[in-house]
């Protein structure tokens, strides 16, 4: 009985107790949405790689971007044990040239913002059969041609269906496809055919990386011994899942950083806009307080009522906010990952733990935002209280 008296009261001082509900609901809004963002970033960079697939780089080197292996060796990892073979009993791999090309808004073009290049072979479809032509169509080998990922396309002047933008000074590139990669970070990337890209980008003699499928996971450690046992050749070898975990890293985790600092200061403002609001409704409710302590309640009750109250408020508005933070989906984000300097289209993804933990800090802030008040509540002297003020 009591605490519905408490919740009819919160309810007949709806203004005040709208305005404490909407800063917590912004409070869960921040911490979710950041949680879910910082996942898709994850989900989206390591969707584009498989553990079942072995990637080799320049040692040292961070990105396939800083990566410069000689082309020789191509074929001394076509020769490494373990490796998949085709119909025509080739080693299923490619070598990729991967660059950065600055490109304007096509809604903006005084903003600018980094692409990835990434020069193809002929069997990159095969070697990455979640990737598919949706629409135009594909490459043809050995020409000026390229063909770009869903995330990117229409979004900058030159890359959209039917376009060309220049790959270097004088070297225009038709773009003949759209492509799509399952959401994942190829999606932000443009395709252009691999000796094209090599001389516009003055790269003849180089390769970025070198991509190899494996006959089975298990065979990881077999290539990767047989091509590091001679630690002069300078080559880093790694699986291309743990690849794509690792530059992801950096940009989810500062992205999660971010997220929860912003959520703390909005906890810290939440638990001091409850304690405001119920300092009011306590001095307004003091007369009220009295006759029930009068009537026989305990001060016990008074204070698990006046606590129970600041939760249910906190938490109508942490739910909210978690409504609110489950629309995010609908959108799209761009983000630079600070690994590779590239811009690529994320999308926030629901996460539990995010949306479970916000509800908790949710509940949390009403806990200690209307402690201090129901413990002055309780402590009220039920004569006192009673008098005209």
């Amino acid at each position: 009985m009591l605490l519905s008296y408490g919740m009819r009261s919160l309810w007949l001082r709806r203004t005040r107790t709208l305005a404490t509900a909407a800063g917590v609901a912004l409070l869960v809004f921040v911490l979710a949405a950041s949680g879910m963002l910082a996942r898709g970033m994850r989900e989206t960079m390591s969707s584009a790689g498989s553990p079942s697939r072995v990637l080799v780089l320049e040692q040292n080197q961070w990105s396939e971007q800083a990566s410069h292996l000689p082309a020789s060796v191509v074929g001394q990892v076509a020769s490494a044990p373990g490796l998949r073979r085709n119909a025509a009993g080739q080693p299923l791999l490619t070598a990729e040239t991967v660059s950065h090309l600055m490109l304007a808004s096509r809604h903006d073009p005084s903003r600018y913002s980094t692409v990835q290049i990434r020069g193809v072979n002929a069997n990159v479809f095969e070697l990455r059969p979640s990737a598919r032509v949706t629409r135009g169509r594909g490459i043809q080998p050995g020409t000026a041609q390229a063909i770009v990922g869903r995330g990117v396309a229409g979004r900058f002047e030159g890359i959209a269906l039917g376009d060309s933008f220049e790959l270097a000074a004088g070297r225009k590139i038709e773009v003949v496809g759209v492509f799509e990669s399952e959401g994942s970070a190829y999606e932000s990337e443009i395709w252009v055919d691999f000796d094209t890209a090599r001389s516009s980008l003055a790269m003849e003699g180089v390769v970025s990386s070198i991509t190899a499928q494996l006959e089975d996971e298990s065979r990881f450690e077999a290539v990767h011994a047989s091509l590091t046992a001679d630690r002069q050749t300078g080559i880093a070898v790694e699986r291309e899942s743990g690849y794509y975990a690792r530059i992801s890293r950096g940009t989810s985790d500062l992205v999660a950083v971010l997220g929860m600092a912003e959520a703390g200061i909005f906890a810290i403002g939440g638990i001091f806009g409850t304690m405001i609001v119920f300092y009011g409704f306590v001095r307004q409710r003091r007369h009220e307080i009295g006759v029930l302590r009068a009537l026989g309640f305990k001060r016990r009750s008074i204070l698990a009522t006046l606590l129970c109250e600041a939760m249910a408020l906190s938490l109508a508005g942490g739910l909210l906010g978690t409504a609110f933070a489950l629309l995010t989906p609908l959108l799209d984000f761009n983000v630079v990952n600070v690994a590779t300097s590239q811009e690529v289209a994320f999308q926030f993804k629901p996460d539990l733990t995010a949306l479970a933990g916000s509800l908790g800090l949710a509940v949390l802030v009403g806990l200690l935002g209307g402690a201090l008040p129901a413990l002055r509540a309780a402590r009220l002297q039920p004569v006192l209280a009673m008098r005209a003020d």
